[in-house]
């Protein structure tokens, strides 16, 4: 009895797929059937019957006369819902290949807000490092941000919407203690893949400065996550020399002089047998996200399985039931013979 009360649920109607939707729309047309025939009815001449006294018909057998169309109705509907041909489809996808464990770690000292890249360096980064999410399929990514310290923020995950809200949360002053801590930063990344067991196993690490702080070397941690078989991608930001950073008390532009540490960058990413890259500017930034996002791409090959299971069959027998019903009834007392 509950299955037979399901089908006829708006939601279990509203879950199906379709087969011939259009026909649904001939629904509308079976009142207009009784409409129609209600109105041709009308135009017929009437016999007047005299009924003696107290031998009217009664109230609950006047209306009892409409239940045959009633189930006229229901029979023509449900028959309609049959040729419409309900379905439920289940698709299953398998993935086969291995993906590509990686790790951002982004510097989020003082010196990223600096101006040379708009609208500074740390926000240039977050909105590329975005967008570098955004076209990865199917890998784990982490995140790590870094200054005097470095902090793990986001485990290998495929939740890609919670690493896009941890990169929108990097800011300024989030580590107490300012500095580079670039090899802290390595370590850190690296005890996040070094029990990975995908095919590849990759950091990225930006930075716009030199290390100058942390207890762990930078050389030593490259070496360290080369033996895990970590490939590391160091990316230097921003120009060497004076740079724009914010203005001064009377509103005009101030300058900062920064260098960028490039030889010992050069020299991490060899370790580790990755690449370094220089981006001066934003344009040269998301060029360097394109080029990792092509080197580092895994191929996943997906197998779709679709089942699809018709539902009409239930529906079929229910319009053939009721209108065995309405033969019935046109034989009893509920089927007025003058009308016919």
């Amino acid at each position: 009895m509950n299955d037979f009360f399901n089908l006829l649920r708006y939601t279990t109607l509203a879950g199906y797929q379709w087969q011939e939707p259009r026909l649904l729309l001939l629904i509308l047309l079976v009142p207009l059937l009784f409409v129609l025939r209600w109105a041709l009815a009308r135009r017929r001449p009437r016999v007047a019957v005299a009924f003696g006294p107290g031998a009217g018909p009664r109230d609950w057998v006047a209306f009892l006369r409409f239940l045959p169309d009633v189930v006229l109705g229901l029979a023509l509907n449900f028959a309609i819902v049959a040729l419409a041909r309900p379905q439920r489809t289940d698709e299953r996808v398998e993935q086969s290949g291995q993906g590509i464990d990686l790790v951002l770690a982004i510097d989020v000292s003082g010196s990223m807000e600096i101006q040379d890249l708009l609208p500074n360096r740390l926000e240039a980064a977050k909105r590329l490092a975005t967008d570098f999410i955004n076209s990865r399929a199917g890998d784990r990514l982490g995140l790590v941000a870094f200054a005097g310290e470095a902090y793990s923020l986001a485990p290998l995950t495929t939740d890609y919407d919670l690493l896009r809200e941890h990169l929108a949360s990097l800011r300024f002053g989030m580590i107490k203690l300012d500095g580079t801590a670039i090899g802290t930063a390595l370590g850190v990344a690296t005890n996040r893949l070094r029990e990975s067991t995908a095919r590849s196993r990759v950091c990225i690490l930006l930075s716009d400065g030199e290390s100058n702080a942390g207890s762990l070397d930078p050389q030593l941690a490259a070496r360290l996550a080369h033996a895990y078989g970590i490939r590391i991608y160091t990316i230097g930001l921003g120009k060497d020399g004076f740079v724009p950073y914010g203005k001064d008390a009377q509103g005009q532009p101030r300058y900062v002089q920064t260098r960028l540490d490039e030889t010992t960058m050069r020299e991490l990413a060899a370790a580790a047998q990755g690449q370094f890259f220089r981006a001066t500017d934003t344009a040269g930034l998301r060029e360097v996200f394109k080029q990792i996002n092509q080197l580092e791409k895994s191929e996943i090959k997906q197998l779709r399985f679709r089942n699809t299971k018709d539902f009409y069959l239930p529906y079929l027998w229910l319009a053939i039931a009721l209108w065995v019903l309405w033969l019935a009834l046109k034989s009893t007392f509920l089927s007025n013979p003058l009308e016919d």
